[in-house]
């Protein structure tokens, strides 16, 4: 078992490959449709996501695995294909995102915890069964003037690994996502807040993964970067945001950890990409990393698509040139000048 999870981990991390997140629940995915004055139809998301998934270009060159909803999973699209069978074409592993999402926490701290634990045993037998590959489960971290708390923090890492070792006895790599959300209050929390509160979080997280017995060489680590909040008005270099991210991980994530995949959470589609490009420009890491990014990977294809089947190749040649820059950047190599020449 512990062979093929690794296997599983190693593919997801294949050079100059990452990880389509396209798990947004339907509230998440209604909110992006509202912008451009959609409406949140069943059709209209199988239509989005088969624009994504026949990417070809995208797909079979910059992917190598995509986090899909239960309602994806099981989804075909319009002409009968399934998502599954669409994504085996491209040699692209099909996940699931299994958390039931983030609920407040007791008490008035404005943080929340992460449910979706209770009948994750038997969901993850029938995910196996349906060929899902690995699956995701989102922590969410809050910095203010009281958060996180020890008992918000050490909550969601003992959930990440009840989590984690569940999928592992599925046949299924678990990718642990925990994520220091960048919208906290803009004076508590700057570039060195983040780090430190980022380096608590995953001393924390794999601390309990130890003690659950989660085997570290068949899972993937989704962490958040280095940054100060979104209302902060610290404006660090890339490369400073790269060397404080790569400075925690050598500090927290063990070498055993076969893939690092970030979230792109908080930042513009090109900041995402310059700030993974800076990171792998460091040498002597021992992890590869890679992202796994959703709206980074997305926007400007959604807006281009517009819900009309007839802008599926105009959308679909956005998704991919958004793709190979972070491609690019995966293998340090990308820079500004070639992501506008392109």
């Amino acid at each position: 078992m512990t062979k093929s999870l690794n296997a599983i981990a190693q593919k997801l991390m294949e050079p100059g490959k990452g990880i389509l997140a396209a798990d947004e629940s339907e509230g998440t995915i209604a909110k992006r449709f509202a912008k451009i004055n959609l409406p949140n139809s069943l059709d209209l998301r199988r239509d989005y996501r088969e624009m994504l998934f026949r990417s070809t270009n995208a797909m079979t060159n910059y992917i190598s695995g995509v986090i899909l909803t239960e309602e994806t999973l099981e989804q075909s699209a319009a002409d009968g294909a399934s998502f599954r069978a669409i994504l085996a074409d491209a040699d692209v592993i099909p996940g699931i995102k299994v958390d039931r999402g983030a609920f407040p926490m007791p008490g008035d701290n404005g943080e929340k915890i992460t449910e979706g634990l209770d009948g994750l045993r038997q969901r993850l037998e029938r995910y196996a069964a349906l060929g899902a590959g690995f699956a995701k489960w989102r922590a969410v971290i809050t910095i203010n003037d009281v958060a996180p708390t020890r008992n918000n923090i050490r909550a969601n890492a003992h959930a990440l690994a009840r989590y984690a070792i569940l999928c592992q006895e599925a046949g299924i790599v678990p990718i642990v996502e925990p994520e220091v959300v960048g919208d906290g209050d803009p004076g508590n929390h700057s570039l060195e807040r983040s780090a430190s509160v980022t380096g608590e979080v995953l001393e924390n997280v794999f601390k309990e993964l130890r003690l659950a017995g989660v085997d570290l060489s068949g899972m993937l680590l989704k962490p958040n970067m280095v940054l100060p909040g979104v209302n902060s008005r610290e404006r660090p270099t890339y490369e400073d945001v790269a060397k404080r991210t790569v400075a925690v991980l050598r500090e927290h994530v063990p070498a055993a950890v076969p893939g690092i995949a970030f979230l792109s959470g908080g930042q513009t589609d090109e900041e995402a990409t310059a700030h993974l490009s800076a990171m792998n420009q460091i040498g002597g890491k021992p992890w590869p990393l890679t992202f796994s990014y959703g709206r980074a990977l997305q926007n400007v294809a959604l807006r281009t698509w517009a819900g009309r089947r007839e802008n599926f190749p105009q959308a679909q040649a956005a998704f991919s040139h958004r793709a190979h820059m972070n491609s690019l950047a995966a293998l340090g190599t990308w820079t500004g000048e070639v992501d506008r020449a392109a």
